[in-house]
């Protein structure tokens, strides 16, 4: 799923300049953060999860994404909200 994340981010649709200018920007930010990319699928997967116990969403167009201006780094997270499920059932206590 990352993976896809990447493709669409460097794919063959871009020029090379604005292929190369993307892959800067993101490398810079990434190592301003100490953001790797092993830690970049286990977020996106965490988050699938727990956006999936509130919501059906299109897990394939999931995309996560770092932004960075002056000194902020925001984490973006895009997805299509498919519908939104029931409340769920809390569990009830042990009467013992």
């Amino acid at each position: 799923m990352i993976a896809n994340f990447f493709k669409n981010i460097f794919g063959k649709k871009n020029e090379s300049k604005n292929v190369a200018k993307q892959r800067l920007k993101f490398a810079l930010i990434y190592d301003h953060l100490e953001v790797t990319e092993d830690i970049l699928e286990a977020l996106h997967k965490d988050m699938v999860e727990v956006i999936s116990k509130y919501f059906e969403i299109d897990q394939e167009a999931f995309k996560l994404d770092i932004r960075r201006s002056d000194e902020l780094s925001a984490l973006v997270v895009n997805t299509p909200i498919l519908s939104a499920k029931r409340k769920r059932k809390q569990a009830q206590p042990d009467p013992t």
